[in-house]
């Protein structure tokens, strides 16, 4: 094989994306880990077989860096998203190492106006997980993100706090409609 036909078969394998299959399975995976990440924290938290009420979840516990309010259901995510994404590590990146990122940051680019990975925080996106092309991240194919309704409310409806969020995401382009990830629906699309 000379140089160019090597070359081309490897531009090839590098742009591979994800079988629908493959795919499938990543999805039941992060759901298992949604779930997971469920259970250890509430367990941890709560007790056994226990899980805060809307009231706990509503508790105002502080404020962050901005000064602004920080619930009891906003700490009990940021702990919950630390066990996914370990849980992601251990069960998804071992299989699909080249084509999972957990949350890489997209910004727009000033010229061409397409998102590309960034180091900026103003203005970028940063979603949970995405699925891309094998060592590509900017080739992107699924954009997930875990959510972990804390209220009865937000179990019920967990897309309404998500909608905009995933417009934007959507933004990013990619081959499957960004979706999220719930312990109790598993993932949803708009």
């Amino acid at each position: 094989m000379d140089k160019a036909a090597r070359a081309a078969a490897t531009a090839g394998a590098t742009m591979k994306l994800l079988e629908a299959a493959d795919v499938a399975r990543i999805e039941h995976l992060l759901v298992e880990c949604a779930k997971e990440a469920d259970f250890i924290v509430n367990e941890r938290e709560y007790g056994q077989g226990r899980y805060p009420d809307d009231k706990e979840c509503k508790r105002v516990i502080g404020r962050n860096k901005k000064g602004e309010l920080l619930t009891r259901q906003m700490e009990l995510g940021t702990l919950k998203h630390a066990v996914a994404f370990a849980c992601v590590r251990r069960e998804i990146l071992k299989l699909f190492p080249d084509q999972v990122s957990i949350e890489p940051r997209f910004g727009e680019e000033s010229k061409s106006g397409a998102y590309a990975l960034t180091n900026q925080w103003e203005g970028s996106m940063k979603p949970d997980i995405v699925l891309h092309a094998s060592g590509q991240p900017n080739w992107i194919q699924c954009i997930y993100d875990f959510k972990f309704p804390c209220t009865l409310w937000s179990k019920e409806h967990p897309l309404d706090a998500a909608q905009q969020q995933l417009k934007d995401y959507g933004r990013l382009g990619g081959k499957c409609k960004p979706a999220i990830v719930t312990p109790l629906m598993g993932v949803i699309r708009e």
